[in-house]
């Protein structure tokens, strides 16, 4: 489905932040990338997005190069972004956001399924604005659901349980396996929560800008969790356990 070919990214006058990463995503894969902070993560995520474009290296999406492509143009292909801190759209109502992830005119019956999905009482939410009224953890939630209003091939998620309270949390890892029973779409989440690594099909462990372990769950994952040395290991210092 998408594969990276050595991709670097550098900021001018600042060190390397990516070093020719190789990666490749096969449909129906759920993929969990953790490490500790500033491996370049988030970088990454940004890049297969589209919010960055990589100083070297190619990308393909389905045998297609859309390395120059724009976040919009990558969103039309069928990849979407959940950010870190989703942004804020004053004036816009949660029902016209998610008509718009949607592509269709959605009654608020309809519209309101999407929130439900993700643990928010529709009838309290469907008709506010995307202001600073609402909490980090509501935003977060609100975004989630027009990831999966579009139902996309490729979904990705930056650090989702940021500002998510625990009953949310859970909620969201029911979510994110429902996105995983269909065999035709991919998810990749950036995160340090054992929960979300453990339900992973794959976990991949960065530092310094560069993959350093792949792997399945069941041999990844027993490694971080159970280091010898764990302050001073570069890759799992920052896990934080469920």
């Amino acid at each position: 489905m998408l594969k990276l070919e050595n991709i670097s990214f550098e900021v001018e006058n600042e060190k390397e932040i990516l070093k020719n990463v190789n990666l490749t995503i096969e449909k129906g894969k759920f993929i969990a990338i953790t490490g500790p902070n500033g491996g370049g993560k988030s970088t990454l995520a940004r890049i297969i997005s589209g919010v960055l474009k990589p100083t070297r290296g190619k990308i393909t999406f389905y045998g297609e190069d859309i390395t120059d492509l724009s976040i919009t143009e990558r969103a039309q292909k069928g990849i979407s972004f959940g950010f870190q801190q989703p942004i804020r759209f004053k004036g816009i109502t949660v029902h016209d956001l998610i008509n718009i992830a949607k592509g269709e005119d959605l009654s608020a019956l309809e519209a309101s399924h999407y929130l439900s999905e993700v643990g928010l009482c529709a009838k309290d939410y469907i008709h506010r604005e995307l202001d600073d009224k609402l909490s980090g953890g509501e935003i977060k939630r609100i975004e989630i659901a027009t990831i999966i209003a579009r139902d996309t091939a490729l979904s990705i998620f930056d650090e989702p349980e940021a500002g998510i309270d625990l009953w949310s949390f859970n909620h969201l890892i029911d979510v994110f396996m429902k996105i995983h029973k269909n065999k035709e779409k991919s998810i990749v989440i950036i995160s340090h929560q054992e929960r979300i690594l453990d339900v992973a099909d794959e976990i991949i462990a960065m530092v310094d800008g560069a993959i350093i372990v792949r792997g399945a769950k069941e041999s990844v994952l027993p490694e971080l969790l159970h280091c010898e040395n764990p302050e001073n290991c570069a890759y799992c210092q920052d896990i934080v356990e469920a």
